[in-house]
């Protein structure tokens, strides 16, 4: 997932679902069967029992969104659809690393993970394990700058995203003067 080459452009689509054996099957199924490439997928339960919440990033070039709109709303477990743009949403993603590091590079690798928030999670002699947690892109930021100093573990769990909260405009409420 690293920036080098030509950037891939994803659709990010929030699907509300009901939180029930099969579903992530049958629509991992259908994503293969149209040879829709899924970039990443994330599926967790939501604050009501009843339903669970998937993210999933798809190729853009591999699946037009109004074909894959289509064909999720025509699953029945499937309740909502929410395409996320990426200024409307607010996206985040988990990396762990384990990182070659001994004596002579491990402040420098120590430097770079406290310079991107990562938190070091188990250190061993010629090792780190860190983990990081952001945006895509500063995910792909962090994981170009430890390369040269060898990754030998590597995990990203794949963006997970909500919709941005609307802001409107904010009134102050005039404070009355008493005499």
């Amino acid at each position: 997932m690293s920036t080098s080459g030509p950037r891939v452009t994803h659709h990010i689509l929030s699907v509300l679902v009901e939180n029930k054996a099969g579903v992530l099957s049958r629509v991992a199924g259908l994503f293969s069967r149209r040879g829709f490439n899924i970039f990443s997928l994330a599926v967790s339960p939501t604050d009501d029992e009843r339903f669970s919440r998937m993210t999933i990033v798809v190729d853009a070039e591999s699946a037009p969104l109004e074909q894959v709109t289509r064909q999720l709303d025509k699953l029945i477990n499937v309740v909502e659809i929410t395409e996320l743009s990426a200024g409307a949403a607010v996206e985040r993603e988990l990396m762990l690393a384990t990182v070659a590091a001994d004596a002579s590079n491990r402040g420098q690798v120590t430097e770079l993970a406290a310079i991107f928030e990562a938190k070091i999670l188990d250190v061993g002699p010629d090792a780190l394990t860190l983990m990081a947690a952001g945006s895509p892109d500063k995910l792909d930021s962090i994981e170009e700058l430890l390369r040269p100093f060898g990754i030998t573990g590597l995990q990203r769990t794949g963006r997970i995203a909500l919709p941005r909260i609307a802001r409107g405009t904010v009134r102050l409420a005039a404070v009355s003067e008493s005499a």
